[in-house]
C-alpha cells in the first residue's frame, strides 16, 4: 500500500514537473516570439523615423535652395530695374542737353523737307520757349517750306526737340527728347539685360 502510494505520489510529481516544464517552455516560446515581434516593430518604426527625417531634410534643403534661387532672381531683377531706370535718366538728360538750338537748326530743315516730299501741309510742333527762341530763324530758314504749308505750332509736353505731323493728326513723328531717349533706352535695355545675364552666370 505504501509502495503504491509512493508510486502514485511520484507519478503525480513527475506529471506535474513535466506539465510545468511544458508550460514554462510555452511561456518562454511566447515571450521570445513577443520579444522578436517587439524588436521587429521597433526596428521598422526606427527605419520609418529615419526615412521621414531624411525626406524632411531633403525637402527642407530643396525648399532652402529654391528660396535662395528666387531671392537671387529677385535681386537681379531689382538691380536690372534700378540700372535701367538710372540709364533712362542719364539718356534723357544727355539727349535733352544735346538738343540745343544749333542741333535743331541743322535737323529741322532736313526733316521738314523729307516730310513734305509727297505729303500735304504739315505741323511743326515745338515747346513754347523753344519756338519763341527759334521763330525769327525759322521764318527765314524755312520760308520755302512754310509757303508749302508748314505751320509752326506750340505743343505741350514736347520739351526739348520737336514733333512733325500731318495737319489732321493721323500721322506724326516724335523727335522730342523724351521720345528719342525712350527709343535709345529700349535699344540699350536688351543689351544691358544680356550683360547682366552674362555677369550672373559667373557668380
Amino acid at each position: 500500500m505504501d509502495i503504491q502510494l509512493q508510486e502514485l505520489i511520484e507519478k503525480i510529481k513527475k506529471e506535474g514537473i513535466e506539465s510545468a516544464n511544458d508550460e514554462a517552455l510555452k511561456i518562454k516560446g511566447a515571450a521570445e516570439a513577443e520579444a522578436k515581434r517587439t524588436v521587429e516593430a521597433a526596428r521598422k518604426e526606427a527605419e520609418a523615423v529615419v526615412a521621414k527625417g531624411k525626406a524632411d531634410a531633403e525637402r527642407f534643403e530643396k525648399a532652402g535652395v529654391a528660396a535662395v534661387e528666387q531671392a537671387s532672381r529677385n535681386l537681379v531683377l531689382a538691380f536690372k530695374s534700378e540700372i535701367e531706370g538710372l540709364l533712362g535718366k542719364i539718356i534723357s538728360k544727355e539727349v535733352a542737353k544735346t538738343y540745343n538750338n544749333d542741333v535743331l537748326k541743322a535737323v529741322i530743315p532736313e526733316v521738314v523737307k523729307g516730310w513734305l516730299d509727297g505729303k500735304g501741309a504739315v505741323d511743326l510742333i515745338l515747346d513754347e520757349a523753344r519756338l519763341s527762341t527759334l521763330r525769327s530763324w525759322s521764318t527765314s530758314a524755312l520760308a520755302a517750306e512754310i509757303a508749302k504749308g508748314v505751320e509752326l505750332k506750340v505743343g505741350r509736353n514736347v520739351g526739348a526737340g520737336f514733333r512733325i505731323g500731318e495737319k489732321d493728326g493721323s500721322a506724326y513723328y516724335d523727335f522730342s527728347a523724351s521720345a528719342v531717349a525712350g527709343a535709345l533706352a529700349d535699344y540699350l535695355n536688351p543689351q544691358l539685360a544680356e550683360i547682366l545675364k552674362n555677369g550672373a552666370k559667373g557668380l
